[in-house]
């Protein structure tokens, strides 16, 4: 089965935050032990008498408030996000990052964080779809951090699967979205990581976080698929998502086929 860890990054409701952002990284479930490991290592050399006291929560780490990264200079934090990141950079190829990031201003009518949902778990459902096309038979399973989003996700979910996303009805997940407690969890950690690089990314224009794992995007025929970028404001916006999608209609000409 493939794991969609997620987590977001931004307030839905913050008026003075440009984006929200949902977003994490799909693995074989055969894989997760690795990534549990390293992230245990990398808590070890942190505090070695209580590693498992230890959560890789991004933002926190970047503020710097509380124990123990308030004990830390700037660059040695930082250097903890990076290195949780590297975990990611450096993982199996299969390892697959998934993310949207909603400019809240363009979509006043719309709730960003069904948005970036709705948009995901179409991702999501056209990349296992890709898979069983070459004979990967796996179905996906969506993990997220308990949050208050939990029941109208759930429900979302179960609603995308009988009557439907905009894209389509998905059929490649197993169940509903499984919501787990992040601190015993290392991999909804690294999806926090992911997320929170992504909206320093498109909220701060700050890419050294979002550079680390690039090129872990889903991404096929010269799309990044793993990446949407909503938003009405910039259309010649320069991020890999917008960018390879303009790229690609262009080659497209007249067709009339669309790109997701």
């Amino acid at each position: 089965m493939h794991l969609l860890y997620l987590d977001d990054s931004g307030s839905a409701a913050n008026r003075n935050e440009e984006y929200f952002v949902l977003a994490g990284v799909s693995v074989f479930e055969a894989q997760t032990s690795w990534f549990t490991q390293e992230l245990d290592r990398l808590a070890q050399s942190i505090d070695a008498g209580n590693p498992g006291q230890i959560e890789f929560h991004a933002s926190e780490i970047f503020s710097r408030k509380k124990s123990p990264w308030n004990s830390m200079s700037r660059e040695d934090a930082q250097g903890v996000i990076k290195a949780v990141l590297q975990v990611l950079a450096r993982s199996y190829d299969s390892a697959r990052v998934f993310a949207c990031a909603v400019h809240k201003d363009s979509f006043p009518d719309r709730d960003p964080v069904e948005m970036a949902f709705e948009d995901l778990c179409s991702r999501f459902n056209l990349y296992l779809s890709r898979l069983r096309a070459l004979g990967d038979r796996q179905q996906g399973l969506l993990i997220l951090d308990k949050s208050t989003y939990e029941t109208p996700l759930q429900r979302l979910a179960r609603d995308f699967q009988t009557l439907g996303t905009q894209w389509g009805v998905i059929r490649n997940l197993a169940d509903t979205p499984f919501f787990v407690d992040s601190h015993a969890s290392r991999l909804v950690q690294l999806a926090d990581h992911v997320a929170y690089s992504i909206f320093r990314r498109y909220n701060a224009r700050d890419t050294q976080y979002f550079d680390i794992f690039a090129s872990k995007f889903d991404s096929a025929d010269g799309v990044v698929h793993g990446l949407a970028h909503k938003q009405m404001v910039d259309q010649s916006c320069m991020c890999p998502a917008c960018l390879s999608r303009r790229v690609s209609q262009a080659f497209r000409g007249m067709t009339g086929e669309s790109v997701l």
